[in-house]
């Protein structure tokens, strides 16, 4: 698309959305004749204004709703509703992915990235302006700027692989942008850049105070650091880096360790909660977790939350896909698949594995989703992030499943949507560590990475459980790496990871001397290059929650273009740099084209 029309609708839509927000509280709604543009970058109240404004616009409901569809409804995890009709979804669904299809479109998140490119631009000229703006406030705002832009880049590269990159702020019709796409080792290393140089200049962990919404509400140095031990995962896993792996190791043994100094530092004086065991993660105990982590939200293990309040900003994603699409309905537009009830099944942690639950000992299977013991269902309703606190809590000994509860008000539908926690620092840490293991014989290596995937999945289990995991069952590279994948669903489902952990584990089996991520697709296919085929395994995990056409859609998922979404119609038609995914044709009336 021609970046001058995305970043003119960026322009409109960020000045509107900073008129709607203070830094106190980006809920908070002001009249829209308090400021105008022309009298922008004066004051510390304008950069103020405009920095939440991107927050803002991050919370949109096109985002979020992308976060979802692009991060875990292409998985095993998420199905359409069986009744519902929305043709676009129902394509994703099938692998019959067109240019034409709305959630193709990037230009939300464009949004955000022009707000971001604003303030980086004109809040240095407010420190010479306004003594009330220092270089110290400044620092801070950089720092949230470079990283929620490094995360909108971030999305998007997982999404579509090669997009266009850009940091120059649009601000008038003058202004002609064309930009082609950039290839995802340039786009993933400015990232990278961007990241590493606002963690030195940002707010530390708890910098805001005890118990402040903005301590996961705003960006934080916990929240950068595990921004870019998500980078180095997904790139270690595309280019099979060792030096990478131990990157995101390093990064996540960061988070850990901040978290761990802040929880000590607050025991005597604040609300911890109820706690497993006293180890440096402290995570809440299974009977508690739900509550803390996503009924109440903002939790002790959170790292970074877009905050809802109900009134000026709905959760309306989770609210639509999850819980409700009216006041009335029955169900969300998505379900969750078969995969997540029944009988638990003892290769849950295996590629075969015909459920995500080896043991009814464990709280996810009761509380993520409703009805979880029904063996002949093939769809449930979620749970996780729909149940409101009023039956979030669990007992030591559950052994009845919930049943469907629309308790909450349509209207004023306020959770959170948490975008990193420290369960899904812990994993990425595992992830990492198997890979960086040498071989089988690495058992000391192996350990540490069994060793964290059982503290996640430990807390989860009745204290009177039995059948927890043994690192006997898991010793070898493979059963560990496989172990967990399956804790990171087990743990994480919904919450817009699933997708990117599978094709994460595609890549890693993927033949090598096949990708080369200097070069765009388009690039690529242009000098005859042939395409890496997608990991056999990795498709047989996305078909299983099909209960119909699994043969059909794993036809669909071949090589590494198809990973990945279309670039929309609309976008190409207007900017002549733009190139498609050449495993998608223009022709509505097929949605692929051949290989061979």
């Amino acid at each position: 698309m021609k970046l001058s029309n995305i970043f003119k609708k960026s322009l409109i839509l960020g000045v509107s959305a900073l008129m709607l927000c203070s830094c106190e509280d980006f809920l908070t709604i002001y009249p829209t004749d308090k400021t105008v543009l022309e009298d922008y970058w004066k004051t510390k109240e304008d950069v103020d204004m405009m920095t939440t404004g991107a927050y803002k616009a991050m919370i949109a409901t096109a985002i979020q709703k992308r976060a979802i569809i692009w991060g875990a409804y292409r998985s095993d995890e998420l199905n359409l509703l069986s009744s519902n009709t929305n043709t676009n979804l129902r394509n994703i669904s099938a692998m019959n992915l067109l240019g034409t299809n709305e959630w193709c479109s990037w230009g939300a998140f464009y949004t955000v990235i022009n707000d971001c490119n604003l303030v980086l631009k004109h809040a240095p000229e407010v420190v010479e302006l306004d003594p009330e703006f220092t270089s110290g406030d400044y620092d801070v705002v950089r720092s949230q700027m470079l990283a929620l832009r490094s995360l909108c880049y971030f999305y998007l590269v997982r999404a579509f692989r090669d997009v266009p990159y850009n940091k120059e702020a649009y601000e008038n019709d003058t202004q002609e942008l064309y930009y082609g796409q950039t290839a995802p080792d340039s786009i993933l290393q400015c990232c990278i850049n961007d990241l590493e140089e606002a963690v030195n200049i940002s707010i530390s962990t708890g910098g805001y105070g005890t118990s402040s919404w903005k301590n996961t509400g705003f960006i934080t140095t916990d929240a950068i650091n595990t921004i870019l031990a998500d980078i180095y995962l997904w790139r270690a896993s595309l280019t099979h880096s060792t030096a990478d792996y131990q990157k995101c190791v390093e990064y996540c043994d960061k988070v850990i360790d901040a978290k761990d100094a802040l929880y000590t530092s607050q025991m005597s004086s604040a609300a911890v909660g109820v706690t497993t065991k006293e180890d440096k993660y402290h995570l809440y105990d299974g009977t508690m977790e739900y509550l803390f982590n996503f009924a109440r939200g903002n939790s002790r293990e959170s790292i970074l939350e877009w905050q809802y309040d109900g009134n000026n900003n709905v959760n309306e994603a989770v609210r639509d896909f999850y819980y409700s699409t009216s006041s009335t309905d029955a169900h969300g537009m998505l379900m969750a698949s078969k995969i997540f009830g029944g009988t638990p099944s003892s290769n849950a942690n295996e590629s075969g594995g015909s459920t995500i639950h080896f043991s009814t000992n464990d709280y996810r299977y009761w509380t993520y989703v409703y009805e979880s013991t029904d063996g002949d269902a093939t769809e449930f309703d979620i749970r996780k992030m729909c149940a409101s606190t009023s039956d979030a809590s669990v007992t030591s000994n559950i052994t009845t499943a919930y049943k469907r509860n629309l308790g909450r008000i349509y209207k004023t539908f306020d959770q959170n949507w948490i975008v990193y926690r420290l369960t899904d620092v812990m994993l990425m840490k595992a992830e990492a560590l198997v890979q960086i293991a040498s071989n089988d014989e690495d058992q000391n290596t192996l350990k540490s990475a069994f060793d964290l995937v059982q503290v996640v999945n430990k807390r989860s289990m009745k204290s009177t459980a039995t059948d927890t995991l043994k690192f006997v069952n898991y010793s070898t590279k493979e059963a560990l790496e496989l172990l967990v994948l399956a804790e990171r669903e087990r743990e994480l489902c919904f919450e817009g990871k699933r997708w990117f952990d599978l094709v994460r584990f595609s890549y890693r089996h993927m033949d090598t001397s096949k990708l080369d991520f200097s070069k765009t697709l388009y690039q690529l296919n242009e000098e005859g290059h042939s395409f890496a085929n997608v990991y056999n395994v990795m498709v047989d995990f996305v078909v299983r929650k099909y209960e119909t056409g699994g043969n059909v859609v794993s036809y669909k998922l071949k090589t590494e273009p198809y990973l990945y979404f279309p670039i929309q119609e609309s976008q190409i038609d207007i900017n002549p740099l733009l190139h498609q995914n050449p495993v998608y044709t223009l022709n509505e009336s097929t949605s692929r084209v051949s290989d061979d």
